[in-house]
């Protein structure tokens, strides 16, 4: 028994993390993405960025929206203030008023969530495409561009943009780093298979035909990106269209942020569920159960991976290896941890970063089996 469960607790992760990734590379072989330029007329875009108490950065963020190489005839932008109590609202539209920014407005509304501020930013939108960004990363002049050609496919429902860490310099920040360039690795990898089902919420972008109505409960940037599968339309990532974000700040906003991340995520999955049956979606069935689901379950494993692997201590030197293993693993990542207002070697970086991760993986999975929910958002206290 110990030793299946050993098995099972061991390559279920892996699978997730590495098998599956590498079958999709196997399945497709390696080719240039193909480009779309913009066609003379741009499809007229509207840019949504919801806010919450974001007077820090609210201006910088409007001035790298300002400075986006695209029509301002074809172009919105919407602040949708989530009953912010800060100067949010007040700083947004004296920027907008002072740079004759006529293309822009601000939406107060009360506090409702970041849900409910997306839904009256929609309401409030003309676009014939919807781009979602978060109000602390910064645009680059060619950020819409490149995230707005791939929509000259037809097929395309949703494109995916590429949200890097400007300069990683706290502790816990070089961990993010790495693992934001996996998921773009992943990203690459799923839209070559046309099996992705997920976007970054700091820059995504949706045809507004396929636009669903958010509920409160789910992670946006999951829920709005699924609307194309379930639309007949694919997702795509465009690496090439960048925003910068700071990264993780500390262990205790990386903690919170995962934890809100996965237990949102499920419930997402669960509303989404009829994605997951592969008889009908095939390998973006494949994906969301591999990406989505055993992902989020997998910290959950490692507790008995561990147990029975102190059981089977006298079955042989296998064994032994893989014991001593994680017991090194978790001594690197708590001497990380401890350490984390020093700068200590890379090693011990990345590994306090995956072991809070983990944990607080671990912690959504259980808030969502017993029923919590998050119904609203505090984007400072994930900083």
């Amino acid at each position: 028994m110990a030793e299946a469960i050993f098995w099972l607790c061991l390559l279920l992760p892996l699978f997730a993390y590495l098998g599956y990734p590498l079958l999709l590379a196997i399945l497709t072989p390696p080719r240039r993405a193909p480009a779309f330029p913009l066609p003379e007329t741009p499809p007229r875009a509207s840019v949504l960025v919801a806010a919450y108490n974001e007077a820090r950065n609210i201006e910088a963020k409007l001035r790298s929206l300002l400075e986006v190489d695209y029509p301002r005839e074809r172009l919105q932008i919407i602040v949708a203030s989530d009953g912010s109590s800060d100067a949010t609202v007040a700083l947004a539209r004296r920027f907008i008023e002072d740079h004759d920014m006529h293309w822009a407005r601000v939406l107060d509304l009360p506090r409702g969530g970041k849900a409910a501020a997306l839904n009256a930013a929609v309401a409030e939108a003309n676009g014939e495409i919807l781009v979602f960004s978060d109000a602390d990363t910064l645009w680059l002049a060619d950020t819409l561009h490149e995230l707005l050609g791939a929509f000259a496919d037809p097929g395309v429902g949703a494109t995916s943009g590429n949200v890097a860490i400007a300069s990683p310099g706290k502790a816990l920040a070089i961990g993010d780093q790495c693992y934001r360039a996996y998921e773009s690795w992943l990203r690459r990898l799923e839209t070559r298979n046309g099996c992705m089902a997920s976007a970054d919420g700091g820059l995504l972008a949706l045809r507004r035909s396929l636009f669903q109505s958010i509920p409160a409960d789910v992670t946006d940037d999951f829920f709005l990106t699924t609307c194309a599968p379930l639309g007949g339309q694919r997702i795509v990532f465009v690496e090439t269209a960048r925003v910068l974000d700071r990264g993780v700040e500390s262990a205790d906003s990386q903690f919170r942020r995962r934890r809100r991340i996965t237990t949102r995520g499920l419930q997402s999955l669960a509303r989404r569920r009829e994605l997951l049956d592969p008889r009908r979606h095939g390998l973006l069935a494949l994906g969301l159960i591999c990406h989505k689901l055993i992902r989020r379950l997998a910290p959950v494993l490692l507790i008995p991976l561990l147990l029975s692997n102190l059981w089977l201590w006298n079955a042989g030197g296998f064994y032994q290896a893989t014991l001593l293993a994680q017991l090194a693993a978790y001594s690197v990542a708590l001497a990380g941890l401890a350490g984390r207002h020093r700068r200590l070697p890379k090693p011990f970086r990345l590994a306090a970063f995956v072991l809070v991760t983990l944990a607080a993986m671990s912690a959504g999975v259980w808030k969502f089996v017993g029923g919590q929910r998050y119904d609203h958002w505090n984007p400072q206290q994930n900083r």
